[in-house]
């Protein structure tokens, strides 16, 4: 085997361990990289002895591969605001998109393959999937936010921080996704006899549970909003984000209107952030809103 090809087999073993700033393995691995013709010549003359390394040790250091955040991206879902979240942090991602079945307004079965629940909104980093609208939203904020949509840990922004990234999902949406389904379950499609019955009952639900805990809500949302321009305090962060989906909901489907000023200027003002067009114009059509 000649010098030059014992210095490449050399270079080859080593890319990835400890070499010599001067030796013949790190000479050839950048002679490699830049395509320039290896050499026998001299070496640097201004190299330091380092020990048993002969000269100064480095690592040889090559650049992470780098993956591309993936939006699993359903129609008319909550995915939305993860591609808003994304547009407010100026990270490049791509989306995947996934349409609702017509008739059912179920995910289609293609989201199985990427977690086991086929459900939407997910991400996937890398080799990492992650699931729920709110795990998301804290897991883009804490390794992408470098600081921003978020307050500061240990002040009383961040508990409220904390409670609306919670509460949307955990209080808020379940009685706005009670209504969508008595509302269809009173209006639906179903044998005669059945009717009258299946509509009594969806109407009795609606008006004794549903509709009550609907105005508390948005009546506590509205008060809250009372307190500080945006829900976690002076400042706009991811809370406003995630909450809202509970809001344009409501205001397309649950009575939400001008009787309550501060949630609608607050859906005014989300809606004309450019992040918000900008992932308007990624995910496509948001019927929610329309």
């Amino acid at each position: 085997m000649g010098l030059r090809q014992r210095h490449v087999v050399q270079a080859l073993f080593c890319r990835t361990g400890w070499v010599s700033r001067a030796s013949p393995a790190a000479r050839s691995v950048r002679l490699l990289q830049s395509g320039t013709p290896a050499s026998t010549g001299p070496t640097d003359p201004a190299r330091q002895y380092r020990g048993d390394f002969g000269y100064d040790a480095i690592p040889i250091r090559h650049p992470a591969k780098v993956f591309m955040i993936i939006v699993h991206h359903l129609n008319n879902s909550r995915s939305q605001r993860v591609l808003w979240l994304l547009e407010e942090l100026g990270l490049e991602y791509e989306v995947k998109r996934y349409e609702r079945d017509p008739k059912t307004m179920l995910a289609p079965p293609e989201l199985l393959a990427v977690h086991p629940l086929g459900k939407s909104p997910v991400i996937t980093d890398g080799g990492l999937t992650v699931a729920e609208s709110g795990a998301i939203v804290e897991y883009l904020v804490e390794r992408y936010g470098n600081g921003r949509l978020a307050p500061a840990h240990g002040t009383p922004e961040r508990l409220r921080y904390t409670y609306w990234l919670h509460y949307a999902e955990g209080s808020a949406m379940p009685p706005l996704l009670m209504k969508l389904i008595f509302d269809r379950v009173e209006n639906g499609p179903m044998p005669f006899f059945i009717k009258p019955v299946a509509r009594a009952i969806a109407q009795k639900v609606k008006s004794s549970f549903i509709e009550p805990n609907l105005t508390r809500h948005l009546n506590f949302m509205e008060a809250e909003l009372g307190k500080s321009e945006w829900f976690a305090g002076a400042d706009f962060t991811a809370a406003d984000i995630q909450i809202s989906f509970p809001l344009e909901a409501a205001a397309a489907r649950a009575g939400l209107n001008a009787s309550r000023p501060r949630l609608m200027a607050f859906l005014a003002k989300i809606h004309a952030r450019p992040a918000y067009k900008r992932a308007l114009e990624r995910g496509g059509a948001y019927d929610i809103i329309g």
